[in-house]
């Protein structure tokens, strides 16, 4: 049964994009490194998805993909620390394996240390056999981890290498379209606000001066969002201010800025959160934003009513933050690019600029985090995030 941190585990393992390639100089350097400090013959770096092992570098044999099932790596990958038998045929785990029986290879002592990413998931191993038994040294096995701990540098160094070249057009694009777009409109509302507000007839209506605070305070927030933003893009990320954020608080006002403009569609917004997120608040703010206002927007498409849920809960890797909606949901070959900036994939029927989930990935990443589609069981989209507790 595939569970959610599969879902991330194959979202961080396809970002590093080296699957299907011929084997990487350094990492091949790493798995020689193992081979050698080690003393046996064949050592492999392993990437377990939801269905497969990829050998991404090898020595002693030629790097080829197994099912999930035949591997031995994806029985202890994700417990912390090191393994290491002695006699694999010994092992009630490994006993009946195809590469200990014979079937695919004749492993005996086999020893491997986790890969875990900076977001703390376990995302494959580095490991070593031989076709005899033997035991590792302490000072052996410690040399394991400290190459397990390289091989994750290595790929997350290529990932945000690759990034930020890719990224720097976009964003400096994506800057000056928000300080055009956004920031002058804004700027020319909220004098018309505090023009309106000294008028003495709308003084002495207080529903009117109602509004008009409320309105006021709601142009003062979209300012205050649009200069971090700005910055943020504009020089790769100001400092992120952790705190503990709650998600629920942040949702009723989304849907009463929607419902005040005309745009909440009628929807039916349930929060289920029982823990807070470690994130910047302002930053949060505008996630949450951004993913109920796509979900409301597009889940009102065809005339249907919009049902969104959003729950938040703790997985292994940290906070998982989750929005469901019933709309016509998110092709899989358009997952990818509607992610990016300006970018709407085929829902053309749907208000937009194609900017709300590019933000959300680029604040996302900022706090270390992941973000990735699914189908939804409310028969529309799924959108995830995952930020780091610590």
């Amino acid at each position: 049964m595939k569970t959610a941190d599969d879902a991330i585990r194959r979202a961080i393992i396809e970002d590093y994009r080296v699957l299907g390639e011929a084997p990487e100089a350094d990492l091949q350097g790493l798995v020689q490194l193992a081979a050698t400090v080690c003393g046996v013959p064949t050592a492999v770096i392993n990437l377990i998805d939801d269905r497969f092992q990829h050998q991404i570098a090898a020595v002693g044999i030629e790097p080829a993909v197994c099912s999930r099932e035949d591997s031995m790596c994806a029985v202890v990958f994700r417990k912390p620390g090191h393994t290491v038998v002695t006699d694999a045929s010994l092992d009630e785990r490994f006993a009946g394996n195809p590469f200990v029986t014979g079937e695919v290879a004749n492993v005996k002592f086999y020893a491997s240390s986790p890969l875990i990413t900076p977001m703390g998931v376990p995302i494959g191993t580095i490991c070593i056999f031989d076709e005899v038994p033997r035991e590792l040294p302490e000072d052996e096995s410690a040399a394991l981890a400290l190459i397990a701990r390289q091989i994750v540098d290595v790929l997350e160094l290529r990932r945000i290498s690759r990034e930020l070249g890719e990224s720097n057009e976009q964003l400096e694009n994506f800057a000056a379209q928000v300080a055009h777009d956004l920031r002058n409109p804004l700027t020319a509302l909220t004098g018309y606000i505090e023009l309106a507000a000294d008028v003495p007839e709308v003084a002495d209506l207080p529903a009117a001066s109602r509004a008009l605070a409320r309105a006021e305070s709601v142009a003062d927030r979209m300012s205050g969002m649009i200069a971090r933003l700005l910055d943020y893009a504009r020089v790769g990320g100001s400092p992120i201010r952790r705190t503990a954020v709650d998600v629920e608080p942040l949702v009723a006002s989304t849907m009463e800025d929607l419902r005040s403009a005309g745009e909440d569609n009628g929807a039916e917004v349930t929060v289920e959160a029982s823990v807070p997120v470690q994130a910047d608040p302002t930053l949060a703010s505008v996630l949450v934003q951004n993913l109920v206002g796509n979900a409301v927007k597009f889940a009102g498409t065809g005339g249907r009513l919009p049902r969104v849920v959003v729950s938040v809960g703790t997985v292994a890797s940290g906070v998982r933050i989750v929005v469901d909606d019933n709309g016509p949901g998110v092709p899989v070959a358009e997952r990818e690019l509607v992610l990016e900036p300006l970018e709407r994939g085929s829902n053309a029927e749907a208000p937009g600029f194609g900017i709300g989930l590019a933000t959300c990935r680029r604040i996302v990443e900022s706090h270390g985090g992941r973000l990735g589609i699914d189908d939804s069981p409310l028969g529309g989209a799924r959108i995830w995030v995952v930020l780091p507790s610590a």
